[in-house]
């Protein structure tokens, strides 16, 4: 059987990276202090399963996610859905579709979403529940776009629409994903970088926040004049990431990726996601680990395992069908499906 083994400078490359960022961990976080964090929350199963090591990689519809630049060589129209389980009962949904345009470059759509059950409301008053339930949830809608300069560089935006809602107040804004990917001069190594949700900070507003205040309680009767809170305006989950991926075997039979990301996040330290993908039988079957989150102080992610099976039904129709697992410490364990469709 014959194997490409690709060259060892990519290699000294690679090892470079990771003894670079391993010893970039911050000592300080600020877990807990921006708005919309779902979407730090990973998107498809494939990503998941190799660690979240993926901004290197980005070769399928979930690089609108990870970096836009990815869909940019992509020649088949790819529709992608994701779904998990998350933390608390959580259902966390992505989706999206990418179109290739040829020459004029590839356009995407895409969608995220977390939802939970409706919930009872308490007050001070009734902390067991007033009987009135009200629900809550996350939603970012975005266009894409990505185009190959050259045959080993690539650009791409994802801009996006973001809302969240609690009862009767919402917040919302607008952000951008920006992403390039490189094929380095080594053979089999590619690189990524890219920024996440660069945009407005979002502050909540809504009826909930309408109350009857009593303006000066020592002069006067005026209890019932009208009133409005205001929250604090948060800044949303910005990360900025940068990915090696290196492919040591490439032949109609098997193909390994090795891959390494680090993050530098504004509401947590720089970490390491780290990951690799085996593949046999011209792409049948895959097999997926990982390990999430190396350096971060405040992260209960750990270690990520997948797989994956690859159908053709029709010459030129091919569905991807993935799964992940991801252990979270001592929070509960996260599974995530997706499913692709080339065409």
């Amino acid at each position: 059987m014959h194997q490409t083994l690709r060259t060892p400078p990519a290699v000294a490359a690679l090892a470079l990276a990771v003894f670079f960022f391993s010893t970039a961990s911050g000592q300080v976080t600020k877990v807990g202090t921006t708005a919309a964090t779902f979407l730090s929350i990973p998107v498809g199963a494939r990503a998941l399963g190799m660690g979240g090591a993926f901004v290197g990689v980005a070769n399928d519809a979930s690089a609108m996610y990870w970096n836009p630049a990815g869909i940019a060589p992509l020649v088949k129209t790819e529709a992608l859905f994701s779904h998990a389980d998350w933390i608390a009962d959580i259902g966390f949904n992505y989706g999206g579709i990418v179109i290739p345009l040829h020459e004029f470059g590839t356009i995407g759509l895409n969608f995220t979403s977390m939802s939970m059950d409706d919930m009872e409301r308490t007050t001070e008053d009734q902390p067991e529940g007033t009987g009135e339930m009200f629900s809550a949830g996350s939603l970012a809608v975005g266009v894409c776009y990505a185009r190959s300069l050259t045959e080993w560089f690539s650009i791409g935006a994802n801009i996006k629409y973001i809302n969240e809602h609690i009862w009767n107040s919402t917040a919302s804004g607008f952000a951008i994903d920006l992403g390039t990917l490189f094929q380095t001069p080594f053979d089999g190594l590619k690189f990524g970088a890219g920024i996440s949700n660069f945009g407005q900070k979002l502050q909540m507003s809504g009826s909930d926040l309408s109350v009857l205040k009593d303006i000066s309680p020592n002069n006067g009767n005026n209890p019932n004049v009208p009133a409005a809170l205001t929250t604090d305006a948060f800044d949303i989950p910005l990360v900025l990431r940068i990915g090696f991926a290196y492919e040591p075997i490439v032949n109609e039979d098997e193909h390994l990726t090795l891959a390494v990301d680090a993050a530098h996040p504004n509401d947590n330290s720089e970490s390491l996601n780290l990951g690799g993908e085996f593949t046999v039988l011209n792409e049948l079957l895959a097999l997926r680990a990982g390990y999430k989150a190396l350096g971060a102080l405040d992260s209960e992610e750990k270690y990520t395992l997948g797989g994956g099976v690859r159908y053709e039904f029709t010459p030129g129709m091919i569905a991807h069908v993935d799964y992940a697992y991801e252990q979270f410490g001592r929070l509960q364990s996260v599974h995530k499906f997706a499913i692709t469709l080339q065409y």
